[in-house]
């Protein structure tokens, strides 16, 4: 009898310890599950974590990740002065982490300005302030000297509840009482419990402690709306700043030009919008260019006062100008980079260009979209290490999970190697793996020949941004070979908008805009329009109502999602352009 005693003694003592390790474990990481367009430098970034520590946890990530992939993303500290990250749960409740983390749901939500109910769902991951000692209106904090303890998590570690298992079977497992865990997850109390729901185990309570009732506890959406009813301000006139190097000398001269002419149709822009009674203090600071500090124009007391600025051109003052602006408040609008990571933790970030990851994700649905009975011949320009290598290999991942016959070429190969790849009833694509001009000038002759020596067969030619470029010496080639192309900028200048506005800007300025893609004139009317336009109709509650800004830009076209709950937005617009072999060009929107 005592063996059996002291055998039970130990299995409950390892088990205690397996439990206890287990509960470090999770402890030290956090769920992640990926979604479209996400990389792991993009993940890495928006947890401040590096790649080889995402890759350590879950091997083989290097190599290939995909939508729906859940990854295991280290917590950067155990440090409690720190955030953290919180993956949701199944039963779990914004209330509910209110009370695990002894803060209020304001500051959840403040610290979450993507977080809504519609969004609150189990493998949402969203940031805990816990370098804020914030008062909360449901949890009592204890207080030592009249200060604020630094919060605690609540729960010492989870359960998943098992059938037949019972509120006092558990509570026996975990020394608490049935009032303990049901005043540790509220949603019990309304609707039992239920296999697979995840228990935040509370610490046990002490006998002094005051115990929580749960008859007042909100819910959900009494909380998301109490913290939405926050007041939003109209602004009766729009103070905005433009950070930019307009004074280059040297070989910087070019640059400086392009940074003149975006300025230049920004100021259309603002004078378009004054005309409709739309009030706007424009405020212009040179950057000087990427060796140069830009501390002395932070350093203005007039800048706090910015509703939005735009800018910087340079990726060396992208850290301090986003840290200036995530400070105050203001809205970043970054024009010209889509290698910044910035957007990914400030919620005040704006990217314009289309990061690359995300760029590349819309065009692969998109084309599987366009062509859905595709036959795609990838001709090799460049043995495999050309500027376009990231794009091919997400590219052909893409088509393997879609089942899309798939052939790769050289691209110097035979008309015989060409026609041989070729399939009667399908939409015969030729991708080649270079978007240079040079690429296009070898290959345009062997493909127009496969045209014109297979007429039964359908053929189209898909490529990228600077063929838009290059349009004017293979006009007629992109007409015959049926020909697409993506971008986020595009612009027709036969459709009446542009020419309207290139009209303008020559009367304005006495000149043309240079042949530059995008068109810098263009990009700054469209970035200042869109964000004057949207900051006099909402004011600060410009971000709440984004999606019902219908403006229709010349060039750039605008979606904007945010990257994450708590960081910052993208531009997600993707067009296809097509050359028809009717001689039409059409631009595709994908709405």
């Amino acid at each position: 009898m005592r063996l059996i005693k002291k055998i039970s003694i130990l299995l409950f003592v390892l088990n205690a310890c397996v439990l206890h390790i287990s509960a470090q474990e999770r402890n030290s990481w956090f769920l992640h599950t990926i979604e479209k367009g996400q990389s792991l430098y993009s993940i890495a970034s928006m947890y401040g974590v590096n790649k080889a520590d995402i890759i350590t946890l879950n091997p083989g990530c290097d190599e290939k990740i995909y939508v729906g992939q859940t990854l295991k993303i280290p917590q950067k500290t155990s440090n409690q002065k720190e955030d953290i990250f919180h993956t949701i749960k199944s039963g779990e409740t914004l209330y509910r982490l209110t009370v695990m983390y002894q803060m209020s749901a304001d500051a959840i939500c403040d610290a979450n300005p993507g977080l809504s109910a519609q969004n609150f769902r189990i493998g949402t991951v969203i940031r805990i302030p816990l370098n804020k000692n914030t008062e909360t209106t449901f949890v009592k904090e204890p207080v030592q000297n009249n200060v604020a303890a630094t919060p605690q998590p609540r729960c010492r570690e989870t359960h998943k509840v098992k059938k037949r298992e019972t509120l006092y079977s558990i509570g026996q497992r975990y020394g608490i009482s049935s009032q303990e865990l049901i005043a540790a997850n509220p949603e019990l109390k309304n609707r039992g419990l239920n296999k697979g729901d995840e228990l935040c185990i509370p610490f046990a309570a002490s006998n002094n402690e005051d115990q929580r009732g749960t008859s007042t506890i909100p819910n959900d959406s009494d909380l998301f709306n109490a913290n939405s009813a926050k007041t939003y301000k109209r602004l009766s006139t729009i103070k905005a700043a433009v950070i930019l190097p307009f004074m280059l000398n040297g070989n910087k001269r070019n640059e400086s030009a392009r940074m003149v002419e975006y300025y230049e149709g920004f100021l259309m822009a603002v004078d378009s919008l004054k005309r409709t009674g739309v009030s706007v203090d424009l405020y212009t600071y040179d950057s000087g260019d990427e060796t140069s500090s830009i501390q002395s124009i932070l350093d203005k007391s007039e800048l706090k006062k910015m509703d939005v600025i735009f800018g910087p051109l340079h990726a060396e003052h992208i850290d301090p100008l986003a840290a200036f602006a995530k400070k105050n408040q203001i809205r970043l609008v970054i024009p010209f980079t889509s290698k910044d990571n910035e957007v990914f933790q400030n919620p005040w970030v704006y990217q314009i260009n289309t990061p690359q990851s995300y760029l590349y994700s819309e065009v692969y649905e998109h084309f599987n979209r366009q062509f859905p009975n595709a036959n795609v011949i990838i001709l090799d320009a460049t043995n495999g290490n050309g500027e376009k290598a990231e794009f091919i290999k997400g590219f052909k991942q893409e088509l393997k999970r879609k089942g899309t016959t798939l052939h790769v070429l050289k691209a110097s190969a035979s008309q015989e190697e060409l026609k041989a790849a070729l399939r009667l009833g399908k939409t015969n694509i030729f991708v080649p793996t270079s978007g240079s001009n040079l690429t296009l000038i070898k290959l345009l002759p062997q493909l127009k020949l496969l045209v014109r020596n297979s007429p039964e067969m359908v053929i189209n030619l898909f490529g990228y941004p600077e063929w838009q470029t290059y349009t004017k010496d293979h006009l007629d080639s992109f007409f015959e070979l049926d020909t697409y192309f993506y971008s986020s900028f595009y612009t027709n200048n036969l459709l009446p908008a542009a020419i309207k506005f290139n009209n303008g800007y020559r009367r304005w300025y006495s000149k043309d805009m240079a042949n530059t893609f995008p068109k810098y004139g263009m990009l700054g009317f469209d970035t200042g329009f869109f964000f004057l336009k949207g900051l006099s109709e909402y004011g600060t509650g410009l971000e709440r109502n984004l999606s019902k800004m219908k403006l229709t830009p010349i060039q750039t076209g605008f979606s904007f999602e945010r990257v994450n709950t708590w960081g910052g937005f993208v531009n997600k617009k993707v067009f296809f352009v097509r050359f028809t072999k009717d001689f039409e060009l059409i631009k595709l929107d994908f709405e």
